[in-house]
């Protein structure tokens, strides 16, 4: 067995990597089942009547995320033998919180999490700049190689958009209804995330190290 449960560095020529399609799909995976089980929940508390003994729908799609990231995890585990850092993370709060929304049958827990787990990326990406240190390798996976004046730019950048989607978030489930802000945090995020990651394509350009010298 691996002596490193967490993924290791991105510079480690021994951490092992997944298909870059197999490991969107564990990321996203749980999200689809998460709006599925919402938009779907009477249908399969009508199919699997033990389903319901969770409440509502909302409650039926908090239970079965929290399934869902557990196989994405274990997924992961099987695969690598060790435990993606900010996945692992999202899914201690998923747990923690859906718990919560279940036993209190009150969804404004579930609802919060999004905001938890941002401004704790949000924080920690931030944080990490007043030691002079880079997080994102554990995002990016080692994608691209930049300069430290690159890496400090890319790094205030992504830790201001997470306490952004934190911000968006809490004004999403306090303004709208369940299925608005279920529907905006599967359908929503992810594009704004994609239109974000593309924005910061000249910034990467610019700071690459692959780029040659001068430029």
């Amino acid at each position: 067995m691996s002596k490193h449960i967490l993924e290791r560095d991105p510079s480690d020529p021994r951490k092992k990597e997944i298909n870059p399609l197999l490991k969107l799909a564990l990321e996203l995976g749980p999200l689809v089942v998460f709006f599925f089980a919402n938009t779907r929940g009477e249908w399969l508390a009508q199919k699997f009547p033990a389903l319901a003994e969770l409440g509502g729908p909302i409650f039926i799609a908090t239970g079965l995320f929290m399934v869902a990231t557990a196989i994405a995890l274990a997924a992961s585990w099987l695969l690598t033998r060790t435990l993606p850092i900010m996945p692992l993370v999202s899914g201690v709060v998923v747990f923690i919180f859906g718990a919560l929304t279940l036993y209190l049958q009150d969804d404004v827990f579930i609802k919060m999490k999004p905001t938890i787990v941002n401004t704790l990326f949000g924080g920690v990406l931030l944080g990490g700049l007043l030691f002079q240190k880079s997080l994102l390798g554990y995002v990016f996976d080692s994608a691209f190689k930049l300069d430290a004046d690159g890496w400090r730019k890319l790094t205030l950048r992504w830790g201001l958009f997470f306490l952004f989607l934190a911000i968006a978030n809490e004004v999403v489930w306090r303004n709208f209804s369940t299925d608005t802000w279920v529907a905006f945090k599967v359908w929503g995020i992810m594009p704004i995330t994609l239109v974000f990651t593309l924005s910061q394509m000249p910034l990467i350009m610019r700071h690459s190290l692959d780029e040659t010298p001068g430029k």
